[in-house]
C-alpha cells in the first residue's frame, strides 16, 4: 500500500503512518536500537580469541596501567566538548530550534554508529593488542616458539585479559573522530569556508567561491587535530598500533560524515549553514523537502532552489 495513503487513512493507525513520515521517529528508532546493539556487543558478548606465540615482540610490550586518555576523558574530549559548543554556537546566534535539533541527533547518530560498528568489528577480528602478553601472564614453563591459546593466561580479571584481544581497530580513535570530525565538519558548514555563490539573475549566473580566510579554517580543523591526539596516544600507550588507530580514525570519520550529509547540504552549497527542512516539511509536500546536490546547480555555481524562490 502506498505510504501517503497509509497516512491519510482515519484513526490510530493513520494517526501512528503521519506521525512516522512527519517526523524524525524513525531515526530516533534507529537510535535507540543502535544503542541496544551496542550495549549487548560491550557487555555480553566475548571477542575471537586469535592464537599467539610468546616469542612475538609484536605483542610483548608493556600493559599501562595509567592511560593518557582513559575513556572518561575520551567522552569528554570527543562527546561533551562537541555538544557543548554546538549548543552554544547555536544558541548565540540565534538558531531555530530545528536546527538545534539536527544539529545534536546528527553528533548522536554518529557517535553511537561509530561505537557500535567499531566494537562488532573488535570482537570479531580479535586482533592481539600490543601488550597481550604482559595482559596474559602465560603459565610458567609455557613453549616460546608455538602458537598457544588463551588457556596459557593465568590473568584473573576477566574485562583485562578478554579486552587483549580487541585491538582492531581502535576505538578511542572511532569515538574521536566522529565527534570532533562532526564539530569539524558544522564549523566548516556555519563558517561557510568551501561555500559558493550563486546567480545574479534570471538566466544568467556566476559562479563566486566564498573562501574563509585561514584563520577560520584552521580553526575547523582543530578538531581533526585533537582527534589525531587522541589517537596517538593510543599508540603511546601501547594498546594499539598505527594501523588500528588508522583505520579507526576512517571508520569515525567516515561515519561522521555520512550523519552529517543526512541533515545538512554539502559545504560547497550555497546554504551550507542551514540544515535540510527535514521530515516536518512532509506536512505540506508529503515529502522531505531536500535540495539534492545537483539542485544545487553543481558545477554551474547556481543555487536552483534561490531561482526557483524568486519566481515565486
Amino acid at each position: 500500500m502506498n505510504p501517503g495513503l497509509r497516512s491519510n487513512s482515519p484513526g490510530v493507525l493513520g494517526s501512528v503512518s503521519r506521525f512516522w513520515h512527519k517526523s524524525y521517529a524513525p531515526d530516533y528508532l534507529g537510535f535507540a536500537l543502535l544503542f541496544t546493539g551496542y550495549i549487548v556487543v560491550q557487555f555480553l558478548v566475548e571477542p575471537f580469541h586469535r592464537m599467539f606465540s610468546l616469542s612475538d615482540l609484536r605483542i610483548s610490550f608493556p600493559h599501562a596501567e595509567v592511560e593518557r586518555v582513559p575513556l572518561s576523558l575520551d567522552f569528554v574530549y570527543a562527546l561533551f566538548i562537541p555538544l557543548i559548543f554546538i549548543i552554544v554556537y547555536n544558541t548565540t546566534r540565534g538558531a531555530s530550534t530545528h536546527k538545534h535539533h539536527v544539529a545534536i541527533l546528527g553528533l548522536a547518530i554518529a557517535m553511537i554508529l561509530a561505537s557500535f560498528l567499531t566494537d562488532v568489528v573488535k570482537n570479531a577480528v580479535g586482533r592481539p593488542r600490543p601488550d597481550l602478553l604482559a595482559r596474559c601472564k602465560p603459565k610458567p614453563g609455557t613453549p616460546h616458539d608455538i602458537l598457544v591459546g588463551i588457556d596459557v593466561c593465568t590473568e584473573a580479571s576477566h574485562h583485562t585479559l578478554h579486552d587483549g584481544w580487541r585491538s582492531f581497530p581502535s576505538g578511542h580513535s572511532s569515538f574521536s573522530f566522529a565527534g570532533l570530525g562532526y564539530l569539524s565538519l558544522f564549523l566548516a558548514g556555519q563558517m561557510r569556508i568551501f561555500a559558493h555563490g550563486a546567480h545574479q539573475g534570471i538566466g544568467e549566473h556566476t559562479e563566486k567561491l566564498v573562501r574563509g580566510d585561514l584563520v577560520r579554517a584552521l580553526l575547523c580543523l582543530a578538531p581533526l587535530l585533537g582527534a589525531t591526539m587522541i589517537a596517538i596516544s593510543r599508540c603511546q600507550d601501547y594498546r594499539h598500533d598505527v594501523y588500528d588507530v588508522c583505520i579507526g580514525g576512517l571508520l569515525g570519520w567516515t561515519v561522521t560524515y555520512w550523519s552529517y550529509r543526512r541533515y545538512w547540504p554539502r559545504l560547497g552549497s550555497s546554504r551550507c549553514d542551514e540544515p535540510y527542512a527535514g521530515p516536518p516539511a512532509a506536512q505540506d509536500s508529503g515529502r522531505y523537502d531536500r535540495v539534492r546536490d545537483e539542485e544545487e546547480g553543481v558545477g554551474l555555481g547556481q543555487n536552483v532552489g534561490s531561482e526557483l524562490h524568486q519566481l515565486r
